[in-house]
């Protein structure tokens, strides 16, 4: 499916509500807990996304199998991954952090590729997943050469995050099975995150011990929310309908750039170059595995020249 004007816009705005997403996260970190950052975004997008479908007639479907869906989803799309990242983020850049968060497609087709039968990897697809692995390695090589520091830590949490949004890309198919709308799911999983995060973010951070926060730090959880949670899943709809989900892999390319832009330029953050050679080859496993690339290649080589087949005297054909 071709990308369409308004295919690309939609996608260069998600890219920058996702990419904000870090930065907004990075703010929030330095003065509350991670668990409760996870809680106040999943909380209050699932508010707003509540309140918005209410107002067009929509209602969360409470049949068990829908409800059991909606509470694994909430657990491997949402609470643990969000929690994982905004950890990691009191250790690592934001930038670094959304490369890291690029290797979810990779993981997502690893896994389909054991789970789910109509999902095997092709040969282009096996050579993305290792470009892939080498963009990891090279990312997390020298913060290993040393031993195994906090750093180190915050690396592996967020390729673990990565992992559990495979898992999620892999079960979240059911909701079409369930005839679950894509956007009653995103609703559904995130009430279901705000349950399971709520007790572990009241046992582990005691917000009410904590000192009040900053307005700067307030708004960044509302920001995290209502834009780079809500909205954009509002938007990641739009395309998945206008693009397809093949295009709408383009999105994990784009969300580095404007993280490392926001970090660098706001938070004063800097990457270590081999930063940047981890997320080339990261980048160029996402374009084998999605394909465009090679079939852009194939369609600009010159082909060999076509002639006439030789006929013999009695009309046979052959050499």
């Amino acid at each position: 499916m071709r990308l369409t004007l308004a295919a690309w816009g939609l996608l260069i705005a998600l890219s920058l509500l996702w990419g904000g997403a870090f930065f907004f996260a990075a703010v929030a970190v330095r003065e509350v807990p991670p668990l409760t950052v996870a809680l106040g975004r999943v909380g209050l997008a699932a508010l707003a996304l509540g309140i918005g479908l209410g107002l067009i007639g929509r209602r969360l479907p409470l049949r068990p199998g829908v409800l059991r869906a909606f509470l694994v989803m909430g657990l491997v799309n949402n609470a643990i991954p969000f929690s994982l990242f905004f950890w990691a983020q009191t250790t690592i850049p934001s930038g670094l952090a959304s490369i890291l968060n690029a290797t979810t497609p990779i993981f997502a087709m690893l896994i389909a590729h054991v789970a789910l039968q109509d999902e095997r990897m092709a040969p282009a697809k096996a050579i993305g997943a290792g470009l892939g692995a080498g963009g990891v390695a090279l990312l997390l090589g020298p913060d290993l050469a040393d031993g195994v520091d906090v750093a180190a830590l915050g690396v592996l949490a967020c390729l673990a995050a990565a992992l559990s949004y495979g898992v999620a890309g892999a079960y979240g198919r059911r909701f079409a099975r369930l005839g679950v709308s894509p956007a009653t799911a995103a609703w559904g999983q995130l009430s279901a995150s705000t349950l399971l995060l709520l007790p572990v973010a009241l046992l582990v951070d005691r917000p009410w011990d904590l000192p009040p926060p900053s307005i700067e730090a307030l708004g960044a959880i509302l920001l995290l929310a209502l834009v780079s949670t809500a909205l954009a899943y509002i938007l990641y709809f739009k395309l998945l309908a206008a693009a397809g989900s093949v295009n709408a892999l383009l999105v994990t390319l784009l969300i580095p750039v404007s993280a490392i832009l926001l970090g660098t330029l706001v938070l004063g953050e800097r990457l270590a170059p081999h930063h940047g050679a981890g997320f080339a080859l990261i980048a160029a496993g996402l374009l084998a595995i999605d394909g465009r690339a090679a079939a852009l290649i194939r369609a600009g080589s010159p082909r060999a020249p076509t002639h006439p087949p030789v006929r013999s005297p009695d009309g046979r054909r052959g050499p």
